[in-house]
């Protein structure tokens, strides 16, 4: 059973209770999710996120591939992190915990996700030229329209690592 992960970080010049209040409403996924992954948003995300809360959306991870996706939120530590898990979806195991770190420059968002494919052999052969790609589009476009929004801080430089855990 191969595990992968993927740590993004980036800091912004906004307090942690804007991070917070962004990031902790499902409906700005869409905001932060390329057009071509036809994200949308099916039910549960209409109200302030709790454990236990199931997020259901529709989404296209690869061309000719649509599916639906579940998200269970296990943990919540409000203002300071979140953990979301796939229920049903694309990968054997998606476990995406987001954290936030109050900075004196402004605030740390931290996403860590281990994850796991599905087909065995066949999902590692896949993996570093079809969904590692794919994921790093995914992260470097999220960094991309959360610098829109939110700025960025003098002397940081965004982080994005996937590796084999």
């Amino acid at each position: 059973m191969q595990l992968y992960q993927l740590r993004s970080r980036q800091v912004f010049p906004i307090s942690k209770q804007e991070a917070w209040d962004f990031l902790s409403n499902p409906a700005n996924l869409k905001v932060i999710t390329p057009e071509h992954m036809g994200f949308h948003i099916l039910d549960g995300a209409d109200t302030e996120m709790f454990p236990g809360q199931l997020i259901q959306y529709i989404v296209k991870p690869f061309p000719f591939y649509t599916v639906k996706w579940v998200t269970e939120i296990t943990h919540v530590s409000k203002g300071n992190y979140f953990v979301d898990e796939q229920r049903f979806g694309p990968y054997s195991l998606w476990h995406h915990k987001h954290f936030l770190k109050e900075l004196d420059n402004g605030v740390e968002m931290l996403d860590v996700v281990d994850y796991k494919l599905p087909f065995g052999i066949l999902g590692q052969l896949m993996h570093p030229f079809l969904v590692k790609k794919e994921l790093q589009k995914i992260f470097a476009y999220r960094e991309e329209k959360l610098t829109e929004l939110f700025g960025t801080v003098e002397g940081e430089t965004p982080v994005l690592e996937l590796k084999s855990i």
